[in-house]
């Protein structure tokens, strides 16, 4: 038996495996990209998840689909589950021997209540960890371009608790923090903003002192108002507030225009939901927020390989006989592949079979496996590589084709190919639907939360109507890949865009133009 010394106690590894471990992770401010590394990491071996309100869609959808979930979030004294309670709710995973991951918005250490949570699992004799995480006090000033410290203008910063415990007056010495002349970050202070810009000018702070309030930080609307610690509660009632939000004060407040690079993004101000399967969402995501969208990968469909498929063994067992494979999506590639392997099939079988490919993304799928495709048509569907390969075929030569697709294949494929070749159309993936636990997707279209969807396929179409039944569809703007899936959502009554190309970056470059031309008639009006 193994040991270890914990906490001045000598602990068998055994031991400590059976009764479970809980990891303290801060998800940071919400933007999914701010996660840290060790976060993602230990979220995603999790087996039990608690999670706060405050927790971005982004890294909720991070949580493996196997693992128990439990929301705990608190909002506005409304809370789901008393701090007692959440601790003992660790505690009693722990012991039942799971992977618990505490997973707070923002760091654990700053307002988190991780260090009551901690006093509970060690007097349980629970081991822990903690994750740091990026704390919204210096995240949301830095996307929203303020800097909380900056030599020319202070000299410290300070982060004080906004919140008034059963409605009594704030705990803070105002006083002594006028006296610091730093930046001071206010959480949790919405709906005491009166009472602190009112404690800030009787302690003797300038008036014209420049004063923010930041809400929705890191997200695509974000929005600040900034004002002066004498006229910032009036402006906020004017223009009107929501949450989460955080009071900034401070002179590196008057920095945010010329220091905002949030804003000037090509996508800047926009949420888009990404229905792709989850392996195939991450290129495009990426794009989209190089380009400055906030992104809601949220999978409508996802594949599954066709168990005990005798009729691809059967194919498999003859590849050297096949002039042509073709194949009409990365995951047909990856599958059919798969399945090579798994029947301890090199591509010595292969003999001298040519590849014909529906676009650029099988073609790159293809390659990985050490392959350059021979076909490929000018348009990205069914029926123009049908038609480009029957034009490329010698009947008398290359009349055997094996088609390894998805089982809703497209009939236009065969159509065009003819009735005089020996075809093997043989289904070797499923598409199953699928719909979120934590993003309710009437609700984030009702509240106008999602500005754009992007639609790769008929398929993502007739999954995302699954996911998001009930909803008003003529809110929802299209971004699709091609004909067929542009055909499919209109069908539904969306508003569409059609990319020029059934490629990535002609669909992200559609919706830039898309978003180009709607703030360039809002400028108009």
């Amino acid at each position: 038996m193994k040991f270890e010394f914990e906490e001045n106690r000598c602990v068998s590894i055994e031991q400590q495996e059976l009764s479970g471990k809980v990891f303290l992770v801060g998800a940071g401010p919400s933007d999914s990209g701010l996660l840290t590394l060790k976060g993602k990491q230990v979220l995603e071996s999790a087996e039990v998840v608690v999670y706060d309100a405050l927790v971005g869609q982004g890294i909720l959808n991070m949580i493996p689909d196997s693992a128990e979930t439990v929301n705990v979030g608190k909002r506005a004294s409304h809370h789901t589950l008393p701090q007692e309670q959440i601790s003992q709710l660790l505690v009693q995973k722990a012991k039942e021997g799971k992977r618990v991951v505490r997973l707070k918005g923002g760091d654990p250490f700053l307002f988190g209540r991780g260090g009551e949570e901690i006093e509970e699992l060690i007097a349980a004799g629970i081991s822990f960890e903690v994750v740091p995480g990026v704390t919204s006090a210096f995240a949301v000033p830095a996307y929203q371009g303020i800097p909380v410290t900056h030599r020319d203008y202070c000299s410290s910063v300070h982060v004080i608790t906004g919140h008034k415990r059963n409605g009594n007056a704030l705990d803070i010495d105002f006083e002594a923090l006028v006296r610091t002349k730093g930046t001071l970050v206010f959480l949790m202070g919405v709906s005491a903003l009166g009472d602190i810009c009112q404690g800030l000018l009787a302690a003797g702070i300038v008036p014209e002192t420049p004063a923010a309030l930041l809400m929705q930080g890191t997200t695509a609307h974000q929005r600040r108002i900034v004002a002066t610690v004498a006229t910032l509660e009036d402006e906020v009632k004017r223009q009107g507030s929501c949450t989460p939000a955080i009071i900034v004060v401070g002179e590196v407040c008057t920095l945010s225009e010329q220091f905002s690079w949030a804003d000037q993004q090509p996508l800047a101000g926009v949420k888009v939901l990404l229905t792709r399967p989850k392996e195939r969402s991450s290129e495009t995501a990426a794009k989209l927020r190089e380009k400055g969208a906030e992104v809601l990968e949220l999978p409508t469909i996802r594949t599954e390989r066709i168990q005990k498929n005798e009729r691809l063994e059967q194919a498999l067992e003859r590849l050297g006989s096949y002039q042509w494979i073709v194949f009409t999506s990365p995951t047909g590639v990856r599958v059919f592949f798969e399945e090579m392997a798994a029947h301890g099939i090199d591509c010595r079988a292969l003999g001298t079979a040519r590849f014909a490919v529906i676009g650029s993304g099988t073609k790159k799928e293809l390659a990985k496996h050490g392959f350059y495709a021979d076909l490929m048509p000018d348009v990205y569907d069914a029926a123009h590589l049908g038609r480009t390969l029957r034009n490329a075929v010698d009947p008398e030569k290359e009349s055997r084709i094996l088609i390894p697709r998805a089982a809703l294949g497209s009939p236009e494929l065969l159509e065009e190919l003819g009735d005089d070749l020996e075809i093997e159309d043989i289904p070797i993936y499923e598409t199953k639907y699928e719909a979120s636990r934590f993003v309710d997707l009437q609700k984030e279209f009702s509240e106008g939360a999602i500005d754009y969807v992007m639609l790769t396929s008929a398929s993502t179409v007739r999954g995302f109507a699954q996911a998001a039944a009930g909803i008003d569809y003529a809110k929802v703007q299209a971004v699709c890949i091609g004909k067929q899936t542009e055909a499919a959502a209109a069908a539904l009554g969306m508003k569409t865009y059609v990319a020029a190309e059934a490629s990535i970056d002609s669909l992200v470059a559609c919706l830039c133009e898309a978003v180009q031309r709607k703030n360039t008639d809002t400028i108009k009006l």
